[in-house]
């Protein structure tokens, strides 16, 4: 029977392509988005109008009747004016976790893919894999798959299969990665994020263990010692670990060939003794680490090697990660979704690998990451911009509340020039972009980085414009 749900920021990363799973098992779907309200990203709201998605202000009026089913979020709070309204007309609400993982456990064979980071380019390698041998994944992504986006669905951030398989990407941030119980536990990487690393080695050790393979990092001390517990525990034969340069690991990377579109390496499989080339379309060391970490989630689903592999080579990337937007007057801009330390840290060695100075925007996602991670952004920085580098920073994203704004971009950018690197601080995103234009000289490439802001990829397009 079809339910009718309304969802509270149906324009989210998360929240849409949520939206047209469920949409697509039957169901009706309206919702509200602040950023509808305040005017931004029209286009991605005409499309959602355009796929039968009724929408309405973010002010309760969309929420009227107790058969409907409000998805909020996170934090479920009175304030939220359709958070109240479900309350007084005595819908139910669930939580955006909540409703995800109860799609995710129904599917007979389900994939989860965790860490704090790789996440997305991990699960669109594995959608893409699973795609093209015809297994019919039905796949929840926190952003936009290349492969599957086209003129109607420029929002490909997931891809409606079938019933019995599910891919999804699964957040440690909020806790709620303890509510999945996988079939395939790939964890990429495990660092300092948005809790404390006992925090993160309880939840990652519950959702390794909970499912039937899990898929592991050695080259990361916290995932490695977590493949070590499981041996341990008499759970070896569960696990599939992968590394560069390292044969004790199932699956292994050797001989990196940065090009100028990709990156080309060798792979070797160890239960085989086999060894073949591949190259990937999409740039870096670390797109290596996360190909080794899909090419293992789908051997663990008995897809052949040699199809993987093939299939992987014509994988397209995510949007937003490390993409070109285009070149004007010598001058390439980069869009690029980094905002914690080790996805920033990838971002900064893959494009150093080739010449030219970087001038990078760094937008942080919100005080709290600052204030937690502050001596991490400042020794990353530090350690990985070059001399003529110069970094860019407005402050963060802020929404409102009650946020503890104790730690600033400010803060970040003199410690970054402590450390004899060039960084300013400016007060707003204009200004920083006015300062990039004023800076750029041909053979520069302009790194625009940040999460949790759609407005950053029209920023770029942007720049690129003033910039020709």
């Amino acid at each position: 029977m079809a339910n009718d749900y309304f969802f509270c920021g149906v324009g989210g990363s998360g929240m849409l392509p949520l939206a047209m799973i469920v949409q697509a098992q039957g169901n009706r779907i309206a919702g509200s988005d602040r950023s509808r309200d305040q005017g931004r990203t029209p286009e991605k709201f005409a499309w959602l109008e355009a796929h039968g998605v009724t929408l309405h202000p973010q002010d309760g009026s969309g929420v009227t009747r107790p058969e409907q089913i409000v998805v909020a979020t996170g934090a479920v709070e009175d304030t939220v004016p359709d958070i109240g309204a479900a309350r007084r007309a005595g819908a139910r609400i669930v939580t955006r976790p909540e409703l995800l993982s109860q799609l995710f456990n129904a599917a007979p064979t389900s994939i989860g893919v965790a860490g704090t980071s790789g996440k997305s380019t991990i699960t669109g390698m594995i959608a893409w894999m699973l795609h093209r041998a015809s297994r019919a994944p039905t796949v929840m992504n926190g952003a936009v798959m290349k492969n599957f986006a086209d003129a109607d669905h420029p929002f490909a951030s997931a891809l409606v299969g079938g019933p019995d398989l599910f891919v999804s990407e699964v957040d440690e941030s909020d806790g709620s990665i303890a509510r999945y119980d996988p079939t395939v536990a790939v964890v990429s990487n495990i660092s300092l994020d948005h809790k404390s690393m006992e925090e993160l080695r309880d939840l990652f050790g519950g959702f390794t263990a909970r499912a039937r393979t899990a898929v592991l990092n050695l080259d990361n001390p916290e995932t490695a010692a977590l493949a070590q517990r499981m041996v341990e525990t008499g759970r070896g034969d569960a696990v599939l670990t992968f590394a560069l340069g390292n044969d004790a690991a199932d699956l292994a990377a050797h001989d990196l060939e940065p090009l100028a579109t990709g990156i080309r390496f060798e792979l070797a499989e160890r239960a085989s003794g086999a060894r073949r080339p591949v190259t990937l379309a999409v740039p870096g060391a670390h797109n290596v680490a996360n190909a080794l970490a899909a090419l293992a989630a789908v051997r663990a689903l008995d897809v052949p090697l040699d199809e993987a592999v093939a299939a992987l080579e014509t994988f397209a990337g995510i949007r937003r990660r490390m993409e070109t937007v285009g070149a004007a007057n010598g001058v390439a801009v980069i869009d690029d979704f980094a905002h914690n330390p080790d996805k920033i840290a990838a971002t900064l060695k893959t494009l150093h690998a080739f010449d030219g100075r970087l001038l990078v925007l760094f937008q942080p996602h919100g005080f709290g990451p600052l204030k937690l991670m502050k001596r991490e952004f400042i020794e990353g920085f530090a350690g990985l911009l070059r001399p003529d580098d110069v970094l860019l920073m407005p402050e963060p994203v802020y929404y409102g509340g009650t946020t503890d704004r104790s730690v600033s971009s400010g803060d970040i950018a003199e410690g970054v020039r402590a450390a004899g690197r060039q960084a300013e601080a400016l007060p707003t995103r204009e200004a920083c972009g006015d300062r990039l234009v004023e800076l750029a000289r041909p053979g520069d490439r302009i790194v625009i980085m940040g999460a949790r802001d759609d407005t950053l990829s029209t920023f770029a397009a942007d720049l690129l414009a003033r910039l020709g």
